[in-house]
């Protein structure tokens, strides 16, 4: 039996994980302080003998330091996330995610206790060079575009996880996690696919941000928490940057036509300037294509659950959470 902590674990990915693990045998600790996650995402295991939730910020070091001492294998999950975020509150994203996980390394250097820590394609900025790979260059828009600091952060908290392993032989891997979708997410913070899903089921226009070319490539929450449960034992996998991501690239005006499908919604796609949206002169990014033969070298997993299967569980819990 192992001992997993994970921070940001009342979140829509945390939580998945969580189950996942103790239905394993192990146990887990939660942290939280509940800014974007929800107690709810944790009904199902709150009651469970060999978890415990503990509400609090990852900048609170005094409080990581007690709930990371037991802990075999941290989760880093917790951050500030979703562009509405990010554009309204670029002060609060950088030292959110990069304080957050520095304070996580520290506190991780006493037992040398390994850290997963999540990072995002959004650090390939708008890099043409798809299918894209860990080692490929990065190709970030100019600062006086606040949407880039997200990622900017992000690209922080990876050269930190990596120097901690180099220098302090803190066992770390990073893992890119590319358009996570599943059940309890919320499109509160611009994430599409629930906020395509809640328009349809309530015959709302189905609001596509640009002209809707642009390509994505969507990963279920199932396989995401199966790569990150994967990792935490891969040895071969510690110091290394990993794509995690699912199979079939999909325009966001094809995604949107599918969910009017799925529903039997009689909604119509309706689209709205990228300045509209979020601010003068935003930049999107084009194609995420994940290149994913290193995770399923390192795991012997690859994603299995296709793009239909998974909107179809997304409407299903939609349907049955319409508070959600």
């Amino acid at each position: 039996m192992a001992t997993y902590l994970i921070t940001g674990g009342a979140g829509f990915i945390g939580s998945h994980l969580a189950e996942k693990l103790l239905a394993a045998g192990d146990e887990v600790i939660v942290l939280d302080d509940l800014s974007s996650g929800r107690v709810q995402n944790l009904e199902q295991i709150s009651g469970h003998a060999s978890f415990r939730f503990v509400q609090g910020c990852i900048t609170d070091r005094a409080l990581l330091a007690e709930v990371c001492r037991p802990a075999d294998t941290i989760f880093h999950l917790a951050a500030t996330v979703g562009v509405l975020n990010i554009i309204k509150s670029p002060v609060e994203t950088i030292e959110n995610n990069i304080n957050g996980t520095q304070y996580v390394l520290e506190a991780a250097v006493e037992r040398r206790t390994k850290v997963i820590v999540a990072s995002t394609s959004e650090v390939y900025g708008k890099s043409n060079s798809i299918p894209f790979r860990e080692d490929d260059n990065l190709l970030l828009g100019p600062t006086s575009r606040s949407r880039w600091s997200y990622a900017a952060s992000k690209i922080v908290d990876e050269f930190l996880a990596l120097a901690f392993w180099r220098e302090r032989s803190v066992p770390t891997v990073v893992a890119r996690l590319f358009n996570t979708i599943g059940p309890r997410q919320s499109g509160q913070y611009g994430m599409v696919v629930p906020r395509f899903v809640r328009q349809a089921l309530r015959g709302e226009d189905l609001t596509v941000y640009g002209d809707g070319s642009q390509s994505r490539v969507f990963t279920y929450v199932g396989d995401t928490v199966e790569w990150l449960a994967r990792l935490a034992k891969a040895e071969g996998a510690v110091g290394e940057v990993v794509n995690l991501g699912g199979g079939g690239e999909v325009t966001i005006a094809e995604l949107a036509r599918r969910i009017i499908e799925l529903t039997g919604s009689r909604s119509k796609i309706c689209s709205v300037p990228y300045e509209q949206a979020y601010e003068e002169g935003f930049e999107d990014i084009q194609r995420r294509v994940p290149d994913t033969s290193k995770a399923q070298a390192l795991t012997g997993y690859s994603a299995r659950t296709g793009l239909d299967e998974a909107l179809k569980s997304i409407c299903d819990w939609c349907t049955k959470h319409p508070e959600a």
